[in-house]
């Protein structure tokens, strides 16, 4: 399942085999809910490299239905995107709107029409199955913290007995089903939830309920007592984290996989991720600048666009703005975790992570670009 090809201390570069062939880690996976990376086409995320793309089943299951993507031959058919899909089961979404929580699942309104949902870990996997992702996920319960002890417990629990009950449900061969740890900042619980899930044998194994109100060092130190419980031979995925401080620091603890908006969200609205740090490139400093969004880039808009020209289209309220500098911060962060693949190979990871921290450590915190649903 996953491959180890080499080690730095705790950080890991391997690779994970699917059906489908496989990827190597650690991945940054572009976020895409709706099954489109916003703004942006699949052969772009073919150009830039990406391996693997996230959709989420809870927008695809109400819009435009698991049946109807089934019916068209799949996710992959029907968004031309030939890589690899993993599909989020929405419980993040779910949490984040009106909803009603009990131990059978949960019922909750959908953010297209107003109309009452009914959503259980079998349901979850159905959809999932329909949608015909590489990677499924198993139905979590995910609390905003700070949260209590007890209602980070009740959570936790919850979503042990969800995991176990998709495990059962699941029919379709040849699709990975990962679990989700979660546990909130409590330490034993995150280990205890860790331990539980690992003995159930899943395909891989999520860290989940993080980057949603906590500190970045409260968020490692939770991550860390998860990991510490997981099995070496599967692959471990920090969800809905993409800051290049938090990623790097969480690949040295031994993370393989990451999704985020970051890049995405932030490229709509001028901000560019750059090695001196984020750039806002719709200021009016950089009306007469010449200079691409990152001299030390290579990707096709650095090569291409200048930064008055890129502060002229969002001035005119030009749509291919925000195209452009998402391009460019996808292009960005995948070449950070590439660099960080190679750093663990030759043992330079420490390195390569104080030279990101001195310009990015103090950006917002790990949830500084999440918001309500983590949507693309």
């Amino acid at each position: 399942m996953f491959r180890l090809e080499a080690s730095s201390g705790q950080a890991r570069a391997g690779w994970v085999d699917t059906p489908r062939g496989g990827f190597p880690t650690p991945c940054f996976m572009p976020v895409g809910s709706r099954g489109v990376v916003r703004l942006l086409a699949p052969s772009d995320l073919g150009r830039l490299g990406a391996d693997v793309v996230l959709a989420n089943a809870y927008h695809l299951m109400l819009r435009p239905g698991a049946e109807v993507v089934a019916a068209l031959g799949g996710l992959h058919r029907f968004s031309g995107w030939e890589g690899h899909f993993l599909t989020d089961s929405g419980g993040y979404q779910v949490m984040s709107l009106p909803c009603s929580v009990d131990d059978e699942g949960v019922t909750f309104r959908s953010c297209y029409d107003g109309s009452w949902q009914r959503l259980t870990p079998e349901g979850a996997v159905a959809a999932q199955e329909s949608l015909g992702a590489d990677i499924q996920m198993v139905l979590d319960v995910c609390v905003p913290l700070p949260a209590s002890r007890d209602v980070v417990e009740t959570a936790g629990k919850r979503t042990l007995a969800w995991a176990e009950r998709a495990q059962r449900a699941r029919e379709r061969p040849g699709q990975l089903l990962f679990a989700i740890v979660q546990g909130g900042t409590e330490l034993d619980l995150r280990a205890r939830y860790a331990s539980r899930l690992a003995e159930l044998g899943f395909d891989g194994y999520a860290v989940g309920g993080l980057s949603v109100g906590e500190s970045r060092a409260q968020m490692l130190s939770s991550l860390g007592a998860a990991l510490g419980e997981l099995p070496a031979d599967r692959p471990r995925y920090l969800m809905g984290v993409g800051d290049p401080s938090s990623v790097l620091a969480a690949v040295e603890l031994g993370v393989d996989m990451f999704d985020c908006v970051l890049p995405t969200r932030l490229g709509r609205h001028g901000g560019a991720l750059t090695s001196a740090g984020r750039l806002s490139v719709k200021a009016a400093r950089y009306a007469r600048d010449e200079r691409p969004l990152d001299p030390a880039c290579s990707c096709e808009v650095c090569q291409r666009h200048s930064r008055a020209y890129l502060r002229h289209l969002f001035n005119v309220g030009e749509p291919s703005a925000g195209r452009l500098v998402s391009l460019h911060n996808l292009a960005w962060l995948l070449g950070l975790v590439s660099r960080a693949r190679r750093a663990v190979r030759e043992g330079t990871l420490t390195e390569l992570r104080r030279q990101v921290d001195e310009v990015w450590s103090g950006f917002g915190g790990p949830s500084a670009l999440r918001g309500p649903g983590a949507n693309e």
